[in-house]
């Protein structure tokens, strides 16, 4: 049993190490927003752009080395795989975004709920983003 695990791990070691650095991304983009949203007041779009901007800070110097590998800081190396990072962060961004000023700031649903709902969505578009776009093996 603990071989098959062990296997599954290593077969599929990019989607458990995404997971659980997409969790910790996650945990920073809702600690920044909750704060933001519930304490200062700000709207729910403006808490999330602030969110976001720290979570894709995160999420870059974490996924680059420790999910996909990628051990070359180099400018050369550094600056395309943060162009096109960046890229996919904010069409997702953007995205997640608009529903929470739609759902939010709009439809006055619940901004604590939304940002965890919308979080959900962007993990996923976001690993398929850096695996497809960003990080791939050449």
């Amino acid at each position: 049993m603990v071989q098959k695990i062990k296997e599954l791990y290593r077969r599929h070691e990019d989607i458990f190490s995404y997971l659980f650095f997409g969790v910790l991304t996650t945990v920073v983009n809702y600690v920044i927003y909750i704060p933001c949203y519930n304490l200062l007041n700000l709207s729910g779009g403006v808490s999330n752009v602030i969110a976001w901007a720290v979570a894709v800070a995160f999420a870059f110097l974490t996924n680059k080395p420790f999910v996909f590998k990628s051990h070359d800081w180099s400018a050369k190396v550094v600056l395309p795989e943060l162009g096109k990072f960046l890229g996919c962060r904010i069409g997702s961004g953007v995205l997640e975004t608009l529903i929470i000023i739609l759902t939010v700031d709009i439809l006055c649903w619940d901004g604590n709920w939304m940002k965890l709902a919308t979080n959900v969505m962007v993990v996923i578009l976001n690993y398929f983003g850096s695996k497809l776009l960003v990080f791939r093996k050449k």
